[in-house]
C-alpha cells in the first residue's frame, strides 16, 4: 500500500514543479512561495479535521514536537531555495538537481536507521546510477557563463534541505498521525515563508500578482498538500530508502511536461542522464 501511496506523491510533486513554473513567472520566487504554502496549510488542515485526527495533538510528545519543527524549517528552507532557482532556470534541470537530495536521503537514512540497511549494496549501486544520471541531466558544458549558473546554486541548496526533511520527518512521525503531522511542519513552513517576505520588504509586492499567476500557485498549493499527505504516509509505513526514490520519479513527469509546454529541449547527455536516474530509482524499489 505505501509503495502505491509513494508513486501518487510522485505524481503530485510533478505537478506541483509544472504548476509553480506557471504560477511564478511574474511573480517573486518569496511570495509565490508563501502564498502557496497557505493553500498547503488550510488543505492539510481541512483533511486533519475530516479525519478526526485533531484530537490527537494533546498526545504529541516533545520529541516528535521538535523534529517536526526542525523538519518544517528544513521544508521552508527547501522550498525557498527551489523556487528560487525555477524562477531563473529551465524546470528539467532544476528538478533534476533537487531530486539528487535523494543520494544524500538514502545515504543518511541507511547510517541512521537500522531498518534501512537490508540490500545496501544494492541501493548504493543505485545510487551511483542516480547521481550519474542527474550529473548528466544539469547539461552544463565547459566555459559556460557563470551568471547564466546562478539557478545551480539554489538547487543544490533545496537538495540538501530536502534531504534534512526527510530524515527528520522520519524521526518526528514516528507516533503521530503523519496527516496530522503534515499540518503541524506546514505551520513551520508558512511562518517561515512570511517572515522571509516582510524581511525582505516584499509584502508589498502580493498586490500585483495577477489573477492567472494565482490560479496556478493555488492549483500548486493543492497538488504540493496531496503530495506531502501520500509522501508523509509513505515515510511512516515503509521505508526511507525506498519512499525517497520512488517519490524522486516526479522528475520523469516534470520533464515530459517541461518539454510539452514549455518547449524545452534535452540534450542526448541528457536524456542518458535521465534514463539512469530513472533505471536507478525503479532498480532500488524493485530488488530492496
Amino acid at each position: 500500500m505505501w509503495l502505491l501511496v509513494a508513486a501518487m506523491s510522485a505524481v503530485f510533486a510533478a505537478l506541483t514543479a509544472i504548476l509553480s513554473k506557471c504560477g511564478i513567472k511574474n511573480v517573486n520566487s518569496d511570495v509565490a512561495t508563501a502564498l502557496r504554502t497557505s493553500v498547503v496549510l488550510i488543505f492539510a488542515w481541512i483533511i486533519v479535521f475530516a479525519t478526526g485526527v485533531y484530537k490527537d495533538i494533546a498526545a504529541i510528545d516533545t520529541k516528535s514536537l521538535i523534529f517536526l519543527v526542525l523538519s518544517g524549517l528544513a521544508t521552508g528552507a527547501s522550498w525557498i531555495c527551489y523556487f528560487k532557482a525555477l524562477s531563473i532556470g529551465e524546470v528539467s534541470k532544476v528538478a533534476a538537481v533537487d531530486k539528487s537530495s535523494v543520494v544524500l536521503s538514502v545515504l543518511l537514512a541507511i547510517i541512521i536507521f537500522p531498518q534501512e540497511r537490508g540490500g545496501w549494496w544494492i541501493k548504493l549501486s543505485c545510487l551511483v546510477a542516480i547521481a550519474v544520471g542527474t550529473l548528466l541531466m544539469t547539461d552544463i558544458k565547459r566555459g559556460e557563463d557563470k551568471t547564466r549558473l546562478g539557478w545551480l546554486i539554489f538547487a543544490l541548496l533545496s537538495a540538501i534541505f530536502a534531504a534534512a526533511t526527510s530524515i527528520l520527518a522520519k524521526i518526528g512521525i514516528q507516533n503521530i498521525n503523519s496527516n496530522l503531522a503534515t499540518a503541524i511542519r506546514t505551520c513551520v513552513v508558512l511562518v517561515m515563508a512570511w517572515l522571509i517576505v516582510i524581511a525582505r520588504g516584499e509584502l508589498k509586492t502580493i498586490k500585483d500578482v495577477k489573477a492567472k499567476d494565482a490560479v496556478f500557485l493555488v492549483l500548486s498549493g493543492i497538488a504540493t498538500g496531496a503530495s506531502w499527505l501520500c509522501y508523509y504516509y509513505a515515510i511512516q509505513k515503509g521505508q526511507v530508502s525506498i519512499v525517497v526514490p520512488i517519490d524522486k520519479l516526479s522528475i520523469l513527469i516534470t520533464v515530459l511536461f517541461s518539454l510539452a509546454v514549455f518547449k524545452e529541449k534535452l540534450s542526448a547527455k541528457a536524456w542518458t542522464g535521465l534514463g539512469l536516474l530513472t533505471a536507478g530509482t525503479v532498480l532500488m524499489a524493485i530488488f530492496t
